[in-house]
């Protein structure tokens, strides 16, 4: 029975092609599911084999390590160079979108504590 490897849900297209490349180089077989039209199901990358399975999550694992030291490293880098994105970089680039989200979270927090303050009323 095929088994679940990586549920392509906010999966960048680069690491959905490296895990992909990652199986084709070790030999594991695997299919791909396509998202859904409405957006139910995000797709995935699935093994078909059960035994290769373990196989395959090794190598995810040592893969998904690599690229999280890589992202961090990258991220250290932009930070000293003064590159990194900010708060006041965003907000700069896209005031509308920072400040509608902004508005959003306040909003939630006011709904949130509505009940509590008619409850003491």
């Amino acid at each position: 029975m095929s088994k679940l490897l990586l549920n392509l849900r906010n999966v960048p297209d680069d690491e959905a092609d490296d895990v992909r490349a990652m199986l084709d180089a070790q030999r594991i077989a695997f299919y791909e599911t396509r998202p859904s039209i409405w957006g139910v199901s995000a797709g995935g990358i699935w093994v078909t084999d059960d035994e290769a399975f373990a196989d395959a999550r090794r190598a995810m694992d040592d893969y998904q390590q690599q690229r999280s030291a890589r992202a961090r490293a990258e991220y250290a880098a932009a930070r000293r160079a003064g590159t990194a994105e900010t708060f006041m970089t965003m907000l700069r680039a896209e005031p509308a979108r920072v400040v509608l989200s902004v508005l959003g979270i306040l909003l939630v927090l006011v709904l949130m504590a509505l009940p509590i303050i008619l409850l003491r009323r």
